[in-house]
This record gives C-alpha cells, structure tokens and sequence, in this order.
C-alpha cells in the first residue's frame, strides 16, 4: 500500500500536479517545494566551471551563468538580452546554426570558437538540450572550455610528429648499418670476429676483462700505442705503462667499480712506445651482466685526450689572466662611480643611472671573482684558513642579507639553536649565498624558499629548499661540472655554469658533501654536510 502511495507521489510530482511535498523526520515536519528545488539547480549552475546560458527559438540569451559572463569578459547585466550567435567567430557560425538546429530536435555536442572582447578566438565543446519552460521551448547550452585540451593534443601531435622523424632516422641509420654489415663480413652480428673487427678499426683503445677485473682482451690500438704482446698486457699487466702517479688511484678506482658493479670512469696517463710520452687518457668501463645481476665481464675503452686536456688548459690560463686584468680597472671604475654618487644635489635620473651602474659593476665584479676561483681551483689552489664556528649564525646572517635583496620572497628558517663546524667562514658563506641566489632565480612564481640547518649523528646538514622549475635527472648527474648548465634553467638567468662548480669544490675543500634532490616543476633541494666540530679527531 505504501509503495503505491509512493509511486502515485511521484507521478504527480512528474506530471506537474504537486509542487510541494511535507516529509516526516525525527525532528518534524519538512516542507520540500519546486521553487527549492529550482533554486538549488540555480546554485550548482552558478558554481559551475562551465558556462552556461539559455537561448529562445531566435538565439537570444534568456540566461546566462556567471562563468558565461566572465569568458566573454562582460558583465552578466550586459549578456542578457544579446544574441548568442554575437560571441561566435565568423568560421564558427554555420558549424552552430547547424548545431543549434540539432539541438531542439534532441540533445547534442559540437566544437565552435567563441570570441570575447578582445576578439580572442577560443575553443569550446557545447553540450545542447531542450528545455520545456512556462514562457515556451527554451534551448539550454553548456560551455566547456577546450584549451587546454588542444594545447596538449597539439603538444602531443608534435611530440608524436618528432617520435615519427626519429623513428624514420633510426630506420636509415639501422638499414645503413645492416648494409655495412653486410658488406664487410657474412659472420653473425655478435660473433667475436666482428667485434674483434670493430674494435680494431676505432681510433680507441678497447679492452675486456673477465669477472674479477683482470684483463684478456686488448685490441691492436693497445698494442700499436704501447708496444706490449698480450702476454705482457694481460691480467694486471697493462699497469707497467700507466704514469708511477696514476697507478694507485687508478687502480683503487677500478677495484671499487668491481666490487660495486658499477660504471668507471677515470682519467690517468699511459705511455706512448714511439716517444715515451705519457698522453692522457679517458678510460671507461661497463659491467656485462647476466640476468641474476652477476658480473660475466666488463668492456671498456681508453681515449686519447692529451690534446683536449691542453685546450683546457690554455682556456684556464686565458681565463685567470683576463680575470686579473680586468679587477684593476673595474675597482677604479667602481671607485669613480662611488665618487660620483657622493657629489650633492645630483638629479633623480643621475642618482637612478648611478645605482644602476653600481649594480651591473657589482654583478661584473661576482663574475670575474668566480673566474678567478675556477683558475685558483683548477692550479689546486684554492686553499683557505678554517677555525671553529656556529654554522646556524652565518646561516642567519645569510637568510637575513637575502631579505634585503628580495623583498618579495619569504624565507622561512627551520635552524637548530647551535651547529658548531670547523672551516672557513667567509667561503661557506659563498656557498650558501650562491644556493639562496640558485633558488630565487629558478622559482618565478613560488616565491617560498626554507633554509634549514640541522644535526644528524656527526654531521652539520645545511639545506635550501625551493618550490620553483626544478632540475631533471639527467642534468642532476652533471650539474656540478664546470660550464654546465641544465637546459630548462637557460630561458629564466644568464649565466656561466660555475657557481655549483666552485661551490662543489669549496665543499669538498672542507671533506663535506654537496647534492641535489630535484623534480621538474616541483622545485628543487640543494644541500651539504660537513662533520660536527666535536666529531673531527
């Protein structure tokens, strides 16, 4: 009997015969009308992110949604009244007399370009239906925004467009490849003549070693640039031409990479049979593993790098003299500059280009002290006077100095009462300036950065934390090199790439530990660690 009472309830409801219905709770009698019900619809539409507008049979709008109002960038008083078809970009309007036509007969979608009053043209999906209203047939739209999807389709499309050239450039290069291939030998691809094959016919030396790092393979760049047989370079033998200076860093080197199973990579000298000249190399080795993880061999090469080693060195030599030469006129030309914003009654707009001076000098001059110390570094020395201090007041002293020169970020300090750390003041000081300066340039938008300074076990953890483009992975591995700049960071600063690198040695100066932890549009985490003051015996 209820059920039918019920179903009775709610077709009187459907059929328009009731418009309010009194329910029974524990706390009473609840009246429940159509108008509550069409003014809780009238509040979802208005919290909607869509727009949403209503149109009669001749496309004028008989409502419109806030959201509406603000794509088209008018008031919503002004949208009411106004032919829809006014907002639609030229191309569009066939596509939506179509759609609209569509619409009264059932309901439907369809893509047009609506314009705002700046005569931009953007994307939107329009979703049509119906409506039966007291006034007559109303046509009800709703407007979802499409950029965003066609920007990622249109990323995606390139993306796609590049995998497909890549591909096709893949494919002639392994079709190229099959054909020397097939030229040059009928033996199988992996065979040990072809690689014996290849491995003599590169301008590198090649060598293989079994398990336990002990050498049974040389090709014959090997034998030619050393002049030793098989017999005299196998095993640990090959270590008679490495330089006396070379051979015990080198070997713990490779000692290390067999234990670990890891890569190596190292540079050391080897003696040259037709002069006795000890050439630089740059020796690389990779594990071969078996699928249980276990070391089967290792294949490695040694490279000739005298002549890039020079290079460097002349480009080094260049760089400390240029750098010398120009600290004496641009301390004269700050003192002048100085000089000139001591005179009185000077003009706005003078004071203005003297301050300007001043700070592209003082840039100029951090520049040509960073040459200065990638010089001092690479001549070993960059040597300095360390005593026993509280890291957490210079850290202070630093966060403090970063307020004044950017007022529009918060720094917030996470710093234990007391760090005490043996080293020198002023070049740690270097280090965590150049991190906070790291952080302000590459966060745009996040203006956040925590600087924290803890203790775990024996060691002083200083970290600077920003919220801003991050780093990839693969520019982790190489951001502290010399001249090394990570590709997404180039659009925002100019730069040379040698902060990191002075930093990192500045750190390891000190028997710290300077790293990175980093996600692309995360932000980034640079952090070092040097031993306690009452740790280091």
């Amino acid at each position: 009997m209820q059920l039918q009472e019920a179903n009775e309830t709610i077709e009187a409801i459907r059929t328009g015969q009731v418009d309010a219905l009194v329910v029974t709770n524990g706390n009473g009698h609840q009246l429940y009308t159509l108008k509550s019900a069409d003014q809780t619809y009238r509040v979802f539409i208005e919290k909607m992110k869509e727009g949403a507008v209503t149109l009669n049979k001749d496309g004028i709008i008989l409502y419109s949604n806030s959201q509406f109002a603000a794509i088209v960038n008018l008031p919503l008083t002004d949208v009411i009244g106004l032919s829809f078809e006014d907002f639609i970009q030229g191309g569009s309007k066939e596509i939506f007399k179509t759609l609209m036509k569509q619409g009264w007969k059932s309901d439907s979608k369809g893509e047009i370009f609506i314009m705002n009053d700046h005569k931009e043209a953007i994307p939107f999906l329009l979703s049509f239906t119906s409506l039966e209203l007291d006034e007559g047939r109303a046509l009800s739209i709703i407007l979802t925004d499409l950029s965003t999807q066609k920007e990622t389709e249109n990323q995606l499309k390139q993306k796609n467009d590049q995998l497909e050239e890549a591909r096709l450039a893949v494919t002639k290069i392994n079709e190229h490849l099959e054909e020397l291939v097939t030229e040059r030998t009928n033996e199988l691809f992996l065979s040990r003549e072809h690689f014996k094959f290849l491995a003599d016919n590169i301008p590198v030396i090649v060598w293989t070693t079994q398990p336990d790092g002990a050498a049974d393979y040389f090709n014959k760049q090997w034998y030619e640039y050393t002049g030793l047989n098989f017999e005299q370079s196998k095993g640990s033998g090959s270590q008679v031409v490495l330089h006396p200076d070379d051979i015990e860093i080198t070997v713990d080197a490779w000692k290390e990479a067999i234990e670990k199973k890891k890569k190596f990579e190292f540079e050391y000298r080897i003696k040259r049979v037709k002069d006795g000249i000890y050439r630089w190399h740059l020796g690389k080795g990779e594990p071969l593993k078996d699928e249980a993880g276990n070391v089967i061999a290792c294949f490695g090469t040694s490279t000739d790098i005298e002549d890039q080693k020079k290079e460097l060195e002349k480009k080094d030599e260049f760089i400390s003299v240029t750098s010398h030469e120009l600290r004496t006129p641009l301390t004269s030309l700050k003192g002048y500059i100085q000089l000139m914003g001591l005179q009185e009654n000077l003009p706005d707009d003078i004071k203005f280009y003297i301050k300007k001076a001043n700070i592209s000098v003082n840039k100029l001059q951090h520049l040509i002290n960073d040459l200065l110390d990638v010089s001092k570094i690479k001549a070993g020395k960059l040597k300095f006077n360390k005593q026993v201090f509280d890291l957490v007041s210079l850290v202070n002293a630093c966060v403090e100095n970063s307020g004044h020169m950017y007022p529009e970020f918060i720094f917030k300090k996470e710093l234990e009462e007391s760090v005490m750390v043996n080293g020198n003041e002023e070049r740690l000081e270097q280090v965590i300036m150049n991190l906070i300066n790291n952080a302000v340039k590459y966060s745009p938008d996040n203006k956040k950065i925590i600087v924290r300074a803890e203790k775990k076990k024996n060691l002083a953890i200083i970290s600077i934390i920003d919220f801003g483009i991050g780093i990839s992975q693969a520019d982790q591995k190489r951001i502290f090199e010399r001249f090394y700049r990570a590709e997404e960071n180039i659009p925002f600063t100019s730069g040379l790439g040698i902060g990191l690198y002075i930093s990192w040695e500045i750190i390891k100066e000190h028997n710290g530990h300077l790293y990175v932890k980093s996600k692309l549009n995360e932000g980034s985490s640079f952090s070092f660690s040097l031993e306690l003051a009452n740790s280091i015996q």
